[in-house]
């Protein structure tokens, strides 16, 4: 059975840094791309990076890029999403997951659609 398990996430001061990971369990990084999402409460669901397990192809929300960073070590089978300089609007629950898309992410393939498994997800909240 393939499972996606995050860790904890954490209340967080603005401009400080968190590190989310994501273990997976029953199946291989290697073969799957991978997605951080995240979700406000009121608001959807919103994709925040993603990773290609085809080209190695990294696509950011506008919102996080150049404060986020997504990486994965296929040898621990983890992934990670590295969030650097926290503002009080990056509060939500992240989920990671993974999925059998082999393309390259560009703008719009880094989507909820394209995912096949989920974490349950972990909460980060940021104050001021």
């Amino acid at each position: 059975e393939k499972h996606l398990v995050e860790s904890e996430g954490g209340l967080v001061q603005t401009r400080k840094s968190l590190t989310l990971s994501c273990a997976a369990s029953g199946f291989s990084f290697d073969d799957y791309s991978i997605g951080w999402f995240r979700q406000a409460p009121g608001r959807e669901r919103e994709a925040v990076a993603c990773i290609s397990r085809g080209d190695g192809s990294i696509h950011y929300a506008d919102s996080v890029k150049g404060r986020f960073i997504i990486s994965s070590d296929t040898a621990k089978n983890t992934a990670s999403l590295q969030m650097n300089d926290l503002k009080p609007e990056d509060t939500a629950l992240y989920s990671c997951a993974a999925g059998d898309y082999s393309g390259t992410f560009y703008t719009y393939e880094c989507h909820s659609g394209i995912m096949n498994y989920w974490g349950k997800g972990a909460q980060v909240t940021v104050f001021a």
